[in-house]
């Protein structure tokens, strides 16, 4: 009795039991349908998100949130770098770095990025030795020219622990005979697997005066490698570095050495979405549909509530309320049943594999053991939002349809 007379009159519209079964069953198919877009939407943005999260997490163990380089020059301040950085609160750890993209040479060839680091430094910015797999970390010492490489990198060589392999850059040097390339033979020390496959084939780790060595920097380096307590401020943190240095310095984070990658996973998520909510808006049409034909169905009950009083304006309300609620409803129903698949989507993949007997994924090929997920509120709302939106705009044009009706041409032949 508290309710204004279009909602009550739509509440009422929509609990009532229909004569015609048809309009029944097509408002039915709209709830589920805008119901399944919304589940679907809901764990494939999550499985996504998942993915994605796994894949930074993963990068960003063996990389640098941020770095500071020369252009083209070695660093030879390096250990006053290093301690300027370390006395940033916003910075957890920082090490010097020597870089170079040479030619690995075992049973086979093949080009990578072999780093010179320090190990008792390098383990404040990676968790390089975390992911030792044969050998230890420690076992890179001064002189001893020893290598560690990815376990990929490894087989692909047909190389193992105690093996030796040759290490060619593209720096030449002047001999009698002309210019050749540097090449220096390495000990295979230490085997890694950090699980993301641009690390493990391409990258192997040296000492860092080893490589100087090779490379005849002296006491220089490529630069410094910042860990951040908060990644997101990467730029911001490197960028003060390198104007407390002394001369022009090349500044880059994480987001920016892996912006192509990032940005195709960013589109690849837009796509799904969009295409995803198509599902959602078969449901909305299904809904014009259904209150279509509602309306032709109440064209009497249309007409008497004119000719009591009730304006166009509130005869649209009334079929406003009703469509939107139908759409409430349905987006509620795919919300819950979103959120509870996507926390027991990892159940339902190992049970499906367990019945069929057959591996979803793959760990040799996805390099994970289960299936990833990251449900964030943002894009349940934002996924909510657009269903309620499509409900919406559905009932626009029925109700518009069924303010235009006519009593005396509804009640003619009643």
């Amino acid at each position: 009795m508290f309710k204004p007379i279009p909602v009550a009159i739509g509440l009422r519209y929509l609990r009532a039991k229909r004569r015609n079964g048809f309009i029944s069953f097509i408002s039915l198919a709209s709830v589920l349908g805008i119901a399944l877009g919304v589940t679907a939407l809901i764990t494939t943005l999550s499985v996504m998100s998942g993915f994605q999260r796994e894949i930074r997490d993963r990068m960003l163990q063996m990389a640098a949130h941020a770095t500071v380089s020369a252009y083209g020059e070695p660093v030879n301040d390096w250990p006053r770098a290093v301690a300027l950085a370390l006395r940033d609160p916003r910075v957890a750890g920082a090490a010097p770095y020597v870089e170079k993209e040479a030619l690995i040479s075992g049973a086979r060839n093949q080009p990578a990025l072999v780093r010179g680091v320090l190990p008792a430094e390098e383990r404040t910015v990676s968790v390089l030795g975390e992911k030792m797999t044969d050998g230890r970390m420690d076992e890179l010492a001064p002189g001893e020219f020893n290598i560690v490489l990815g376990r990929e990198l490894a087989m692909w060589l047909g190389v193992g622990v105690g093996d030796t392999v040759l290490v060619t850059t593209s720096d030449f040097r002047s001999t009698p005979v002309g210019a050749v390339p540097r090449v220096k033979r390495f000990t295979v020390s230490g085997l890694f697997e950090a699980g993301y496959n641009e690390f493990d084939k391409g990258m192997a780790f040296a000492h860092m005066a080893d490589l100087q060595r090779v490379l005849r920097m002296g006491d220089g380096v490529t630069g410094v490698r910042l860990k951040l307590h908060d990644m997101d401020r990467s730029w911001e943190v490197a960028r003060d570095l390198a104007e407390s240095l002394d001369g022009p310095y090349r500044v880059s984070d994480w987001t920016s050495d892996n912006a192509n990658m990032f940005r195709a996973l960013k589109m690849e998520k837009v796509i799904m979405s969009v295409l995803l909510s198509l599902i959602i808006a078969m449901g909305a049409f299904n809904l014009v549909s259904s209150q279509v034909m509602l309306v032709t169905d109440k064209q009497a009950d249309i007409a008497i509530l004119r000719t009591l009083g009730l304006t166009p304006r509130g005869v649209m309300q009334v079929f406003v309320v009703q469509g939107t609620l139908i759409g409430v409803i349905g987006t509620i129903a795919g919300v819950i049943g979103g959120i509870v698949l996507t926390l027991n989507l990892e159940r339902i993949l190992q049970a499906i594999e367990a019945v069929f007997g057959v591996t979803l994924l793959p760990e040799d090929v996805y390099y994970i053991t289960g299936l990833p997920t990251d449900l964030k509120a943002s894009d349940v709302a934002t996924i909510a939002c657009v269903a309620l939106a499509m409900a919406l705009v559905a009932t626009i044009y029925p109700a518009w349809r069924a303010a235009r009706t006519a009593p005396a041409e509804a009640l003619r032949y009643e």
